[in-house]
């Protein structure tokens, strides 16, 4: 039986036999007391440098592409490390069912280091990409089995704040990633961006892997290992090829790119329905719930914030040090709103909170096109995102909650994967679906800025942002459908 098809009786109580599989702790210890301090230490600087990685790269992303005459292949970078991460969620999701989460863990760090050395020591604009797709492999690999640690080295009253904490690590990053990128990248070259973030990866290896090792390293309790499924296997190369075809195709809105829109349509229907849980697209209760609604707020939220900057720059002559600065608030209320989730006393009311979250999501998003008209003060969409990313905070940590708390031990890693590929695949559609809309409009594609800084027209950002509103608030609507009846 797949791991994401209905249970039957005889591991129905999901709770029970996670905490089962937990070692004990005394009671009342928090994530950094004695048991598990080195264990949390380990993991949340995995996921800080993670978190710096992606705010710094994306600044020195653009001189590396005009050094390496490779522009035109500016979009690939980013699809390239998308693709392979949805492939290695899957392999990761099976890796550490079968076998505990170190490997998964372990080899994902390698990659991901790998990967950066490989772009940051490139010749090519090919070989940039490449090492961007191996970056993204090792992504995918770690995220999951991240997910999979949580839930079998902590028990249940401590996933919400190692959640937190997660989502704190992305304060600091959010707002010196960027600064701190763009001087190494203006005083010592684009280069050392890349090159020098694997050498920090030894701290965090060093201080968690005996711990994982000794708490999470083997397979759930009663769970023989097994061969790999090829079918599984099949449909995960299925959804990433599908992706990135479907990516490529909203960036050229050419008659010619139907063809590969089709091709990348009919690969990944299947294999998405094939690697979510049974019931995810009609929103079924439950666990198909706390999946779709990951993919429903990360992609609303995600695809209309790629936008914010460019709006600000293009429409109200912001400077890009400045737009970027419109965003940096929120990574303190994102934090803010998974440290309110964590808080014992709000347990009965999760979904509450996650109700009102993706109200608040909502409403940012819908107000961020306000600023098309001039009255509007610019400083509107700094206050907007804040109560947005505050909303984001409540949702997308609950949901890792009560994913864990829903998924058996054995199961833990083909749910935590689902829960990314629904992350993931909805973020590369909805930023599809937008920029198509942004170029049909007037807005030029999303991938060249400078034709898009010449003349956008207002209309083509009111067509990404009201749209992402209207998702987000569909959103709402699957809060009510989290907890089975």
């Amino acid at each position: 039986m797949s791991a994401l098809e209905p249970r039957d009786a005889a591991v129905a109580d999901t709770s029970a036999a996670a905490a089962s599989a937990v070692p004990p702790a005394p009671d009342g210890e928090g994530v950094l007391g004695r048991s598990y301090r080195a264990l949390s230490i380990g993991i949340v600087s995995v996921v800080l440098l993670i978190a710096f990685e992606a705010t710094a790269v994306g600044t020195a992303m653009p001189v590396a592409a005009r050094e390496l005459d490779g522009v035109s292949l500016y979009a690939f970078a980013f699809s390239g490390y998308f693709t392979t991460s949805l492939f290695g969620m899957v392999l990761a999701g099976q890796w550490s069912d079968r076998g505990g989460p170190l490997g998964s863990l372990t080899a994902g760090i390698a990659a991901f280091a790998a990967g950066l050395l490989l772009s940051g020591t490139a010749g090519t604009m090919w070989l940039f990409v490449l090492g961007r797709a191996v970056q993204g492999l090792g992504g995918g690999l770690v995220i999951v089995a991240l997910y999979v640690v949580v839930g079998r080295a902590y028990p249940g009253r401590l996933r919400p704040a190692i959640m937190a904490a997660f989502a704190a690590c992305w304060v600091i990053p959010s707002i010196v990633g960027p600064l701190a990128s763009g001087a190494v990248t203006e005083h010592l070259g684009w280069r050392w961006v890349f090159v020098g973030i694997p050498v920090l990866v030894v701290f965090p290896l060093a201080l968690a892997l005996p711990q994982i090792r000794r708490r999470a390293g083997r397979p759930a309790a009663g769970v023989v290992a097994a061969p790999f499924d090829a079918h599984r296997i099949r449909l995960a190369l299925g959804i990433s090829l599908g992706a990135a075809l479907l990516q490529y195709a909203a960036q050229d809105l050419r008659a010619l790119s139907l063809v590969p829109a089709v091709a990348g349509a009919a690969l990944l229907v299947p294999a998405a329905l094939g690697l979510l849980p049974r019931g995810t697209y009609r929103a079924a209760r439950g666990l198909p719930s706390v999946v779709l609604l990951r993919g429903v707020a990360a992609g609303s939220f995600v695809a209309a914030e790629s936008f914010v900057p460019l709006m600000l720059v293009t429409q109200r002559g912001l400077s890009p040090t400045l737009a970027g600065f419109s965003l940096a608030a929120g990574g303190g209320t994102w934090a803010l709103g998974s440290l309110v989730q964590a808080r014992a006393r709000v347990e009965p009311y999760r979904d509450r909170l996650m109700t009102l979250g993706m109200v608040l999501v909502a409403a940012a998003i819908a107000a961020a096109p306000s600023v098309l008209i001039d009255a509007v003060p610019v400083w509107t969409v700094a206050v907007a995102w804040a109560f947005g990313c505050f909303g984001m905070g409540l949702v997308i940590s609950s949901s890792s909650v009560l994913l864990l708390h829903l998924s058996a031990p054995e199961e833990a890693g083909a749910n935590s994967a689902a829960l990314q590929i629904s992350d993931g695949l909805s973020n590369v559609l909805l930023l599809s679906a937008g920029g198509a809309a942004f170029a049909a409009l007037g807005g030029g594609t999303v991938t060249d800025a400078a034709t898009a800084a010449s003349g956008s027209h207002p209309a083509a950002f009111a067509a990404v942002f009201l749209p992402m509103a209207a998702v987000a608030l569909v959103g709402a609507w699957v809060t009510t459908r989290l907890r089975e009846r």
